[in-house]
């Protein structure tokens, strides 16, 4: 063999590797595009955020090959634009914020759900209010995000306590805006939930005219994109298994519970313990009976005229859950 057919054969070797090389690499990146990735979206409260911490829905998942997004809301009814947009595939909500949701085209359903929690939601008034009852909210000032959980507890107490809706004046503010508006008084009241409950009160003094005891149940759904949950039923079964798992460790562990939500939502401590000391623990799959208690809602907003038409909430569960 002569040196030049040796110089041609080194470099016919050398063009094969590289060609080797650039084909593995372009594979790797398509792996890496094609992965499957499951994106949550989550609150400062509850479950979810307690599984952000732990990383054992991560971890779980990963030796699977999918990859978990997280991604935080301030509300649920911007948790649910997020689903109806398609940036997320599963999240937590309280139960108003999918009636809004589906009254206005979103495409998601009922995948799971967690016991009554009245505790967790409250209208407060500043700790110098000389407002003593429900009653006295009439022509008052009530902020609130509008569509969460405690619109339906204001619609509840306003109707005990013999108030027209039409009777109060309702600011739809998000939780941050609305504590600043309810601390320089431009509000006489706040409708809210925890962990933004819990602050106030321990922050700021905030005094609890009324909470859901007697007026709501309160309950967490976890909602995800129809497509989602139809082209992903294992993965939903995952979601929810590990979801349940733990709740049931947050059950045994309130401490540790608290150490996670405040590294998880930067609130103090104290703030967290009083806010966990009032969650609910025990996912279940969606029931009929939960699910009548949703329609009971949705036909209040309805004839408040607050969702433009009404709905049949057994539209957005998969047909296998009814």
């Amino acid at each position: 063999m002569t040196h030049q057919d040796k110089r041609a054969g080194r470099r016919r070797t050398l063009e094969l590797l590289f060609a080797t090389a650039i084909a593995g690499a372009l594979s790797s990146q398509a792996g890496a595009q094609t992965k499957t990735t499951v994106r949550i979206g989550y609150q400062k409260y509850g479950t979810l955020t307690l599984l952000k911490g732990r990383g054992t829905l991560d971890k779980r998942l990963a030796a699977q090959g999918v990859a978990v997004q997280w991604t935080e809301f301030p509300a649920g009814p911007q948790l649910l634009e997020g689903l109806n947009v398609g940036s997320i595939d599963f999240g937590t909500v309280g139960e108003a914020p999918p009636i809004f949701a589906q009254a206005a085209g979103a495409n998601l359903v009922y995948v799971g759900y967690e016991p009554p929690s009245p505790h967790s939601e409250a209208i407060v008034v500043p700790k110098d209010s000389k407002l003593k009852s429900v009653a006295e909210l009439k022509g008052r000032r009530v902020a609130l995000n509008k569509g969460s959980n405690v619109h339906f507890l204001l619609l509840r107490a306003l109707e005990q306590a013999g108030i027209a809706y039409q009777d109060i004046q309702t600011v739809f503010l998000p939780p941050a805006d609305a504590r600043a508006a309810f601390e320089r008084g431009a509000v006489d009241a706040w409708a809210i939930w925890d962990p933004f409950l819990a602050a106030a009160q321990k922050q700021i003094g905030a005094r609890v005219l009324a909470d859901g005891k007697g007026l709501v149940a309160n309950h967490q759904f976890y909602l995800a994109s129809r497509t989602w949950a139809q082209q992903n039923p294992a993965l939903a079964r995952v979601l929810l298994e590990e979801i349940g798992k733990v709740d049931d460790w947050g059950r045994q562990n309130p401490k540790e519970v608290a150490a996670i939500l405040a590294a998880q939502t930067g609130l103090d401590v104290p703030v967290v313990e009083l806010a966990a000391s009032r969650y609910s623990y025990g996912v279940k799959p969606v029931s009929q009976d939960v699910l009548r208690e949703q329609q009971k809602i949705a036909d209040a907003f309805a004839g408040l005229k607050l969702i433009p038409q009404p709905i049949s909430i057994a539209d957005a569960v998969l047909a296998s859950a009814n």
